[in-house]
């Protein structure tokens, strides 16, 4: 059973909106922090999409078979991305539950997936920036574990979601994986994406 259903009179175009979290500059591209952003490139390559500057970021309207999805890379820096995402949500009149965000997770070990609906912030800018620009915590998130610096690492954890994986990390492994988790979570829904991914 399909999570996303848009009736005729929906007030939203979309079946979802999904935002990947990250940081801008070329300095930034292949960290920790970014993988959000690597995840809606992937969508888009894999879909045919094409960016376009939208909402202080970059937008990329595509369709999954029949699902009309919007993906949204927000270039505001990761602790004002509520206001591309808000922006987005008003314009398209995507209300929290048809919106995904994509993003990085300490909490989490390296590779592991989560997908859920609400919960806490952990600490997370983006994530915060977000729930306060919406008023709510209560979207779709996929976690996409990067794990914490190693045990003798002298890095704090921002220092760390902000430096480059590491070259044995299959970081393009892991990307494809997080979005074939989006894919199955517009085709399938999200009880089934937490069984396969989670």
């Amino acid at each position: 059973m399909r999570l996303f259903r848009r009736g005729r009179d929906a007030a939203s175009t979309l079946d979802l909106l999904v935002v990947g979290l990250g940081n801008p500059g070329r300095e930034h591209a292949r960290d920790r922090h970014n993988l959000g952003w690597m995840v809606v490139d992937e969508l888009a390559r894999r879909h045919g999409g094409s960016f376009r500057s939208k909402f202080s970021g970059r937008l990329a309207e595509v369709r999954f078979d029949k699902a009309r999805v919007a993906l949204l890379a927000p270039e505001t820096y990761m602790n004002l991305s509520g206001r591309s995402v808000s922006a987005a949500c008003r314009f398209f009149k995507v209300d929290p539950d048809g919106l995904l965000v994509v993003h990085d997770e300490v909490d989490l070990d390296p590779g592991r997936l989560q997908a859920r609906h609400g919960g806490g912030l952990a600490g997370h800018n983006g994530l915060r920036s977000i729930a306060e620009a919406l008023g709510t915590r209560e979207f779709l998130r996929l976690r996409v574990g990067v794990g914490k610096p190693a045990r003798g690492d002298p890095r704090p954890v921002a220092d760390y979601v902000l430096s480059p994986f590491e070259p044995e990390d299959d970081v393009d492994g892991l990307v494809r994986r997080a979005a074939d988790a989006v894919e199955s979570l517009v085709a399938e829904g999200l009880e089934a994406t937490q069984r396969d991914f989670n």
